[in-house]
């Protein structure tokens, strides 16, 4: 499995992972901002991006193609920064491979398995759009309308729409094994014991994503944990206030 991944500044290498239905653009804006200080890989995971598709998907696997890629870049430890399904990716490496991370910071997620389910309409509408009769891309966006009704949610969606070679439109993430996988992403981590190391938890403050009933798994595997809270912001903090975001993460790893 051989990642995509989008490459910039010097320094310290830090590895940055996207969320559901994303890939390293969502992210662009604080790996920029990042890049002044570190060596950023912004990388895309399996089944999304410019990342090969695979039939298997799961927070192992998934962390066992960074690893691939560290080597593959000859990188022996690495920051690590993930969002949401980036961010539980992000904690399996340190729990299953601790001896590869240096800090770890992870947006608006915990490493808890989460029951419900929050992405069916998404799915109902992404199955909805008829790619092989489009004719332009607000066709698209008028199947999904049907069932998300959030303007910024769909535009997020559609940056996985692209031309392809037929002169038609695909999908660059792989929709069917994602659906498939649900809920392996819905799981918590299935390494065991803990990461010794610095680690940063920010939750978006009207975010109900990580809450207080979380904080006993997340000091079991994550001791050295603090938790940091950017208020006025939804699970996309790093859209919301990226300045302010990119300003506590930079805090954190060069301390």
């Amino acid at each position: 499995m051989k990642l995509y991944a989008r490459q910039q500044g010097e320094g310290e290498h830090l590895i940055s992972v996207h969320g559901l239905f994303g890939s390293q653009e969502n992210l662009g804006a604080i790996n920029r901002q990042l890049a002044e200080k570190f060596r950023v890989h912004g990388l895309d995971v399996r089944n999304h991006g410019r990342s090969p598709h695979d039939e298997a998907m799961d927070y192992s696997v998934m962390a066992a193609d960074i690893i691939e890629y560290l080597d593959d870049q000859q990188i022996e430890k690495a920051h690590f920064l993930g969002h949401s399904m980036g961010g539980k990716v992000v904690m399996e490496v340190a729990l299953a491979y601790p001896e590869r991370v240096k800090k770890l910071a992870v947006m608006d997620i915990a490493p808890v398995h989460y029951q419900v389910r929050r992405h069916d309409d998404v799915f109902s509408g992404l199955f909805a759009v008829d790619l092989k009769n489009m004719q332009k891309r607000a066709d698209a966006d008028h199947a999904l309308r049907q069932h998300v009704e959030e303007l910024a949610v769909r535009s997020f969606l559609l940056k996985n729409l692209y031309r392809n070679d037929e002169g038609g439109y695909s999908w660059r993430m792989n929709l069917e094994a994602i659906h498939h996988h649900y809920l392996n992403i819905l799981a918590g981590h299935s390494a065991e014991g803990s990461f010794e190391g610095e680690v940063l938890f920010l939750k978006g403050g009207d975010s109900d994503y990580i809450q207080a009933e979380h904080r006993g798994e997340v000091l079991r595997c994550f001791p050295k944990a603090n938790m940091r809270e950017i208020a006025d912001t939804g699970h996309w903090l790093h859209a919301e206030k990226p300045e302010l975001v990119a300003r506590t993460l930079l805090r954190f790893l060069e301390a």
